[in-house]
């Protein structure tokens, strides 16, 4: 079983799990989070005063998947939140040990 957390922008995250929904990935965690990567922020005009905006808007999706759907997770992720600008995002994949679903008791893949 792994976690795959992806970072992306705002407005892609209805298509994102839309595309998750497609392959038949049920259940995932969104937090709303702000972060910067490459393009380290941008500057914006405020009543006529500029100002740096360090740190931008991001969505932080995480799934629970077996192990042999993180590559179908992977790909439906990326072709939903990919517009082709800077700032799309990461996805990353740790390695899930152990999981209960609280109502019945059910663990690990049983319980995804």
């Amino acid at each position: 079983m792994k976690i795959v957390m992806a970072i992306i922008k705002p407005f892609k995250l209805d298509e994102v799990r839309d595309a998750l929904t497609g392959i038949g990935v049920h259940g995932l965690t969104v937090t709303e989070v702000k972060g910067y990567g490459r393009q380290k922020g941008h500057t914006e005009i405020y009543r006529g005063a500029e100002y740096a905006v360090s740190f931008l808007p991001k969505i932080k999706i995480e799934v629970a998947v077996a192990s042999d759907q993180v590559d179908k997770t992977i790909d439906a992720i990326t072709a939903a939140a990919k517009t082709g600008q800077i700032g799309d995002g990461k996805i990353f994949v740790l390695s899930l040990e152990h999981a209960v679903r609280i109502r019945t008791g059910e663990t690990d893949a049983a319980a995804l």
